[in-house]
């Protein structure tokens, strides 16, 4: 299983000098499985230069939302495949209460807003209510689960050959009020993952004032690994603000804090062109990982 990052920002794209190390594009990230399925979660500013990788072959592509808020789907009408007649993009708007997102993704390419409608568009946009009954194989299975976000969304768990990963953004572990859903049920979730990506947008200087924005602490999602006994770390959907430097910072404050759990968990700072290639373990204590950075 091949992952990799091209849009890694929340709530709004910031490029510049100062993010040019991680990237300033908005959430989007690539999975190839084992079996040759393409997954794309979310549709951020990001899917325009994967967008540019896709266009010269004819593959089915699955494009699993997380959520429709604009970070999230802006990049729609900059992904080339789209353009190309006859390519088969499948579209999961997720379950019931998330419709939403879809409407949003298609309904900015309207004319107005943009000026090339959805409905002329050369290719076939399929959609699908669930994403484990078109991308599903006999060796890779989806599951999903609500956040806690403003509008409601989804998180995922895939898991393939032995090894899983959790693509989960936008996400409050301790909102106000009653969560959709609770710290217990995300460790669960999340228990035993080869690779955990989540949402890790806000720091202790954010709150009070952004609590029930729906977003995590970089302290609670270090909880959570913790927790959930997961093998690897990413930290995604950085805040605009971040700078590179910062960045750094968290990357030596995660190190000094899995070494105090005396908990053996690789951890990374999302950043555009970092791919993650998971494999089979012949072990399966021992996480099989390899990472490197696309030119």
């Amino acid at each position: 299983m091949l992952i990799t990052f091209y849009g890694v920002r929340g709530s709004i794209a910031a490029p510049g000098p100062v993010t040019a190390k991680y990237g300033g594009n908005t959430s989007c990230v690539h999975i190839r499985t084992r079996a040759g399925v393409n997954l794309i979660f979310d549709a951020g500013t990001g899917i325009r230069k994967l967008g540019m990788q896709m266009s010269g072959v004819t593959e089915p592509i699955f494009l699993l939302l997380s959520h429709g808020h604009s970070d999230h789907i802006q990049g729609f009408p900059y992904f080339d495949p789209i353009y190309q007649p006859d390519r088969v993009i499948n579209i999961c708007q997720g379950v019931e209460g998330n419709a939403a997102a879809l409407t949003n993704l298609v309904e900015q390419m309207d004319g107005s807003n943009f000026p090339v409608r959805s409905q002329d568009l050369p290719s076939v946009l399929n959609i699908v209510d669930d994403p484990g009954g078109c991308a599903e194989t006999q060796s890779l299975s989806i599951k999903r689960i609500d956040l806690n976000h403003p509008g409601g969304g989804h998180a995922y768990r895939l898991e393939e050959d032995g090894v899983s990963v959790g693509y989960i953004t936008d996400n409050e572990l301790t909102p106000p009020g009653k969560p959709a859903t609770s710290y217990a049920e995300w460790v669960d979730f999340c228990h035993g993952l080869d690779l955990l990506i989540h949402d890790a947008q806000y720091d202790e200087h954010d709150m009070p004032h952004k609590h029930g924005w729906g977003h995590s602490l970089i302290s609670q999602v270090r909880q959570l690994a913790v927790d959930a006994q997961v093998r690897n770390l990413v930290m995604f959907h950085h805040d605009p603000m971040r700078t590179d430097s910062m960045l750094d910072e968290i990357a030596i404050e995660n190190a000094r804090y899995f070494k105090s759990k005396n908990a053996r968990i690789g951890a990374w700072i999302a950043a555009e062109g970092l791919t993650i290639e998971l494999k089979k373990r012949a072990d399966p204590k021992v996480s099989t990982i390899d990472l490197f950075t696309q030119n």
